[in-house]
């Protein structure tokens, strides 16, 4: 795997639908991490029983993509969504930040063998 590290609108992807999800892997696939921020995003992402966050986990996970989701306030989209933020505060791929600077320190510590 590589270490580089890009962002969602460099590599000109959105998670906005499930067809999304696909193409996130695919653009993401050989990366070191990718950071998604909120821009990234659609409001279906942030209202968990729609399943779009979980369907695009479940796949960073089977595709060992590691994802920083750079989201300033966690509780700005509800307690239940703060909930699964502070679930996946020590997830192997999957980690919400507030900044970009956490996001790429996470990444590039989780890059080095």
């Amino acid at each position: 795997m590589s270490a580089v590290i890009r962002t969602a609108s460099e590599l000109g992807v959105a998670l906005r639908t499930p067809g999304d999800v696909s193409r996130i892997v695919g653009a993401a696939y050989d990366l070191g991490g990718l950071i998604l921020t909120e821009a990234d995003l659609s409001p279906e992402f942030f209202r968990l029983r729609d399943g779009l966050a979980g369907e695009a986990f479940q796949k960073f996970t089977n595709y060992s993509i590691r994802v920083a989701l750079v989201l300033p306030d966690f509780h700005a989209h509800g307690e239940r969504f703060a909930e699964l933020a502070h679930e996946h505060r020590a997830h192997r791929w999957i980690r919400f930040v507030h900044t970009e600077e956490e996001a790429r320190a996470w990444l590039q510590a989780a890059s080095r063998p």
